[in-house]
């Protein structure tokens, strides 16, 4: 399940077509992340090649284009929102994509899409979706972050991409042992007062929300690149363990 698979949960509640798409080359489908701009920015189409390849090594995209692709068949909104994410080196938060950027995301990506298949409040739903799962990761984040930031400090993303093909060790586990894989992963590296630490992040499907347009089960924890990080783990993986045994308890009472 993509944010587009879990589209059509809503559009089936809606009565309207289900949408559907396939990648031209079966590519693999990578969420887009918050993209690194300010509110006020206001994104130029730049129509030179050596600057249309470069690509912001923050979120591992492309210059922002909100310009309409050709023979787009809808009008798209081009309003960003800013995100709950502060962002490492300044005191602003990272701005997600508009629909059009999503939309122009989704065509480079190799999506085709039929003259019904898809319309634009469906758009809306996606970006609504992304950025609410985002959301959803960074609180994860924070729960971890709690374990080591001191009070008044605050943790803050520095950088992420996307790594879908690359599955984590503990997913390829769970994929041994018989259990779904992630249909995603980010990368997230955090700035925790100075000292970067890194987060993996697994993304399964899960059950839409309507209300709050989360449909992924989030799999956060910081990678096990240092002493710090296996030590949290570890500590993390024994206080559930403690702490479901007795409402274990407590149930059988």
């Amino acid at each position: 399940m993509r944010y587009l698979f879990s589209l059509l949960q809503v559009k089936a509640e809606e009565s309207q077509p289900q949408a559907s798409a396939t990648p031209t080359d079966q590519a693999e489908w990578v969420s887009e992340c918050p993209s690194n701009a300010d509110n006020d920015q206001k994104p130029v189409l730049v129509e030179i090649k050596e600057d249309a390849d470069k690509v912001d090594p923050l979120n591992m995209m492309p210059p922002p284009n909100q310009r309409p692709s050709p023979n787009q068949p809808f009008e798209l909104s081009t309003d960003r929102q800013k995100s709950g994410i502060p962002k490492a080196g300044t005191e602003e938060h990272w701005v997600y994509p508009s629909q059009q950027m999503f939309w122009n995301a989704m065509l480079r990506k190799g999506w085709k899409w039929g003259p019904d298949d898809i319309h634009a409040e469906d758009m809306m739903h996606i970006i609504k979706i992304h950025n609410a799962n985002n959301e959803s990761a960074w609180q994860e984040v924070l729960k971890w972050e709690s374990l080591r930031v001191s009070p008044g400090e605050q943790p803050k993303l520095k950088s992420f991409g996307g790594k879908a093909k690359d599955f984590s060790p503990r997913a390829r586990l769970r994929g041994w042992m018989g259990y779904e894989m992630p249909f995603d992963r980010h990368d997230w590296i955090i700035d925790r007062s100075g000292k970067e630490v890194r987060y993996i992040i697994d993304y399964y499907d899960g059950d839409l929300d309507h209300k709050s347009h989360e449909f992924a089960n989030l799999d956060v924890r910081p990678a096990l690149d240092s002493a710090e990080a296996v030590w949290d783990r570890m500590k993390v993986a024994w206080m559930r363990l403690k702490y479901s045994n007795s409402v274990e308890e407590s149930m059988s009472h």
